[in-house]
């Protein structure tokens, strides 16, 4: 008797790797765990906080390009949180407008958009960082367009204007600043909202024993030095829709002893994981000046000590700038999420090359007339 013959199981095709596969934060779904780091493009024309075609052309070129979630640079909650006049802003409804045409275009493409909550407290109203400007440094004076800063106490950062200490009363309002941010974020399209609470910005001076000297309730001890992060997250996760996620940036230290360092980072991460957040973007340093040596990966024994700690997902950023490094990094388990800055200036497609070079070939990152120029 002749046995039947038995055709031959397909063998299941093995998964895509980690950083170019589908990745969710709660109901929010990303094409890939790429993300674009938040960057000042200094583009504002008329110093009114309105982004122009310059950042259409900068997040929807990237979009195009095939990352999973695009964060805006540093957008203020209010206009004396500006950086730079340059600086783009979500105080008003003009704006708002402005980034919905720019959010709607971006997923078009099949990325998901954030929003990077800001305040420069006592590094605001400084020339941008373009070359056009490279002669100057500082602040900006009231009568050249700049504004008088503030932060947690009258202590300058080096070379920068004495800002004014904050009030228990102004600190009231610049939480519900963000909150406001928050309303409006939801109405320009924006999918999730990060927190900058790095960089030596405002947050970031509060929480740094080197910068924060104040004796009130916010200021102090840890409890008082978390105060002002805790509330803002607070007002912002109860005003954010339940199924969009809330991401923070950190600094995870000074590097200078005596100031913010990773424990402290640690402390504060998981009292941000109780009041909901969904994902740390860890960076580090800017509350003070600093002597850092910037290599490929600096930052990700970082993210690393954070991811250890917590029970929500952490993003590693800090020049990584090849593919096979940032899938390392997944492999590792040093990060979940890998977020890239200038290498991204230099290739907007950088998502499309890591899926080649990682043996991955899908069209999903590439928009429909680009098909022809797949890898």
């Amino acid at each position: 008797m002749i046995s039947p013959v038995r055709a031959a199981r397909p063998t299941p095709a093995a998964p895509p790797p980690a950083l170019v596969a589908p990745a969710r934060l709660r109901t929010l779904e990303m094409r890939n765990r790429i993300w674009l780091a938040p960057m000042c493009q200094y583009m504002v024309e008329t110093r009114d906080g309105v982004p122009t075609d310059w950042h259409l052309m900068h997040l929807g070129a990237r979009a195009a390009g095939g990352f999973g979630l695009l964060i805006t640079e540093a957008t203020a909650v209010t206009p004396s949180g500006r950086i730079s006049p340059q600086d783009v802003g979500i105080w008003n409804d003009e704006q708002v407008t402005a980034w919905r045409r720019i959010t709607d275009f971006c997923h078009a493409q099949g990325a998901a958009m954030a929003v990077q909550l800001a305040h420069a407290g006592r590094k605001a109203s400084t020339w941008p960082a373009l070359p056009q400007f490279a002669s100057r440094r500082g602040s900006i004076p009231e009568f050249a367009g700049g504004w008088h800063p503030v932060g947690p106490t009258g202590e300058p950062f080096p070379g920068l204007e004495v800002p004014d200490a904050l009030t228990v009363a102004q600190i009231g309002e610049l939480v519900e600043d963000f909150a406001a941010a928050t309303d409006r974020a939801l109405a320009a399209g924006f999918d999730a909202i990060e927190l900058h609470f790095a960089h030596g910005y405002l947050v970031h001076e509060f929480l740094s024993p080197l910068v924060n000297t104040r004796t009130d309730a916010y200021g102090g001890d840890a409890a008082g030095r978390h105060r002002l992060a805790l509330e803002i997250t607070t007002a912002v996760r109860e005003r954010w829709p339940g199924d969009r996620p809330l991401i923070v940036r950190l600094s995870a230290t000074d590097w200078i002893d005596g100031g913010w360092d990773v424990q402290q980072s640690i402390a504060l991460a998981r009292e941000l994981e109780q009041l909901g957040v969904d994902a740390l973007h860890i960076s580090t340093g800017g509350a003070v000046s600093a002597d850092i040596t910037a290599v490929p990966e600096y930052q990700v024994g970082f993210a690393r000590a954070l991811r250890d700690a917590v029970d929500v997902p952490v993003a590693a950023v800090g020049i990584i700038t090849e593919p096979t490094a940032a899938q390392a990094i997944l492999d590792r388990g040093d990060a979940d999420f890998i977020a890239v800055g200038r290498v991204a200036l230099r290739e907007p497609s950088w998502p499309q090359r890591a899926a080649h070079e990682l043996g991955v070939r899908d069209a999903s990152f590439y928009p429909g007339p680009y098909h022809r120029g797949m890898w």
